[in-house]
């Protein structure tokens, strides 16, 4: 095994968002790529999961990536951006160019470094044409970031699959249970191990909605999920203004709501 230690940095997709343990803290598939690294190396294995939601690409560099830098982990995974690209005032070139940087200075660690395409979830959000475009910038710059800097290149777009809702939560922009399953057993494909195939395992579509239950359906997201957000933007206030890494530590991995099923 060559990864003896893992440090994940990013915002709520890697933090875990929609994937709860039973007593309400978010597992996510950094934490089921870390559990599955840990059982092969033992319990010398380190992990660190640096990332907090609602937290913008800047911050992330600020934060994060000099802790991880510090760490020295064999392993780190990087992603962040998601959040910019639904800001009015998001400068998508300006952030490749620094994101082009970031990767180069991880990768001088001689750290293996993990990246992401953006799953396609825009069909289901409004503001697509304006967002979609941003992705679609941001996701082809990735891969070639991957490429000139020889880091793994997870990519999410590229499968079909995540256009299943199920695999997303309620909330429509954060991944479900099932979805981090399936990011984690492709992640650790990129990693060339072999991930347990019940992450793989896609529910069933939901059945169609007819109009006028879907009309209700999007006005109660709209209540629920989209108007809070509107409000934080307008009050320059984050999701994550109150939260703080979950595991800022690089230590052993340990999990006591191991995934059973």
């Amino acid at each position: 095994m060559r990864w003896r230690s893992f440090v994940a940095v990013g915002d709520s997709f890697t933090e875990g968002l929609d994937d709860a343990y039973p007593d309400g803290r978010y597992r996510g598939w950094a934490d089921l790529v870390a559990a599955t690294l840990a059982a092969q190396v033992g319990p010398d294995f380190g992990y660190a999961n640096l990332a907090v939601r609602g937290r913008l690409f800047p911050a992330v560099v600020a934060e994060q990536v000099p802790t991880a830098i510090d760490m020295r982990p064999d392993l780190v995974s990087f992603a962040a951006g998601g959040n910019d690209v639904l800001r009015r005032n998001f400068d998508p070139y300006a952030l490749v160019e620094r994101f082009d940087t970031v990767i180069a200075e991880l990768r001088s660690t001689g750290a293996d470094v993990l990246l992401f395409r953006f799953a396609d979830l825009m069909s289901r959000l409004p503001g697509q044409r304006l967002v979609a475009p941003r992705v679609t910038i941001l996701n082809q710059a990735v891969g070639e970031i991957a490429e000139r800097h020889g880091a793994k290149l997870v990519d999410l777009f590229a499968d079909d699959a995540f256009g299943n809702p199920a695999l997303w939560s309620q909330d429509r922009l954060h991944l479900s249970a099932a979805g981090h399953r399936r990011v984690a057993a492709l992640v650790l494909a990129a990693l060339g191990l072999s991930p347990d195939e019940r992450w793989l395992v896609v529910p069933p579509r939901p059945a169609p909605t007819p109009w006028l239950a879907a009309r209700g359906a999007d006005l109660r997201w709209a209540g629920q999920h989209l108007a809070p957000w509107v409000k934080r933007r307008l009050t320059g206030r984050s999701s994550g203004d109150t939260v703080t890494a979950k595991r800022p530590m690089l230590g052993p991995f340990t999990d006591e709501h191991p995934f059973t099923g």
